[in-house]
């Protein structure tokens, strides 16, 4: 029964959704909400206790400013223990926030953090598609602002990417540097992991004044050599390698029986 009445006041709530959503892996939103749920009894109780004096109080009862900051005050309060209740909880699955720290500590160290250190690392606040470098995930070619888009480059990005199950394309503007990936049909997680580790890659190591095919042809085979260390050492750390929460987008732009964008 609590664990019903927890998910349907996180969903009720797109505050309390925020939060669950954050710590939450596919499958597993009920019993993070239903811990949540603990913490909102606390807070419920503290604010009956002061709804009770303030309506004994006949001051206070008919002050629109005292209610109001009370309201809010124990808003907060709820949000801020929801919030303690769930940051303890450490997760060893990988979603886009966590599976963009893991991939920066790699291609910069060679190193893969463990699980309390990249779920303290992770910041609720931050939306992954604001995060550097820009990723842009399913988008079509003729959306991609500032890409070369002759056939000779469409034409040698195919067969770039012919072992891969995405085309990830930079749009060579400097002081904006954005990659669009855009996924073949049968692209699976492992897919989405591999562009993120290549755009990070190309990010750290991007040089304006080089010619933008070897530069991405040099990411490749930097992908090639160095992501099943990457896996590998995920396993030794103890990250769940076995399913990543990283979700291709449903819209597939690419078929590789008629290599088109």
């Amino acid at each position: 029964m609590v664990f019903r009445i927890a998910v349907a006041r996180g969903l009720k709530d797109p505050s309390f959704r925020v939060i669950q959503n954050h710590f939450a892996i596919s499958g597993n939103l009920g019993e993070v909400a239903a811990k949540e749920e603990v913490w909102e009894v606390v807070a419920q109780l503290v604010g009956l206790s002061l709804g009770i004096l303030i309506l004994d109080t006949p001051g206070l009862v008919k002050s629109y400013g005292v209610i109001s900051l009370t309201w809010l005050s124990m808003r907060l309060l709820h949000l801020w223990l929801c919030y303690e209740s769930l940051s303890v909880l450490q997760f060893n699955t990988i979603n886009i926030k966590r599976a963009r720290i893991l991939v920066k500590s790699h291609v910069l160290h060679s190193t893969v953090p463990g699980c309390t250190d990249s779920n303290r690392e992770v910041n609720i606040l931050a939306w992954s598609q604001f995060m550097k470098p820009k990723i842009i995930f399913g988008l079509p070619l003729e959306k991609m602002d500032g890409v070369e888009r002759s056939y000779f480059m469409v034409e040698a990005l195919i067969k770039l990417y012919a072992s891969e199950k995405y085309i990830l394309m930079v749009n060579q503007q400097t002081e904006d540097l954005r990659f669009y990936v855009s996924f073949k049909v049968g692209a699976t997680n492992v897919s989405v992991l591999r562009s993120v580790w290549q755009s990070f890659w190309l990010s750290e190591n991007w040089d304006s004044d080089d010619n933008v095919r070897d530069q991405i042809a040099t990411s490749l085979m930097e992908l090639e050599e160095k992501f099943e260390d990457f896996i590998q050492k995920l396993k030794d750390a103890e990250w769940d390698t076995q399913q990543f929460n990283l979700k291709v987008p449903k819209e597939i732009f690419i078929d590789d029986n008629t290599n088109s964008l």
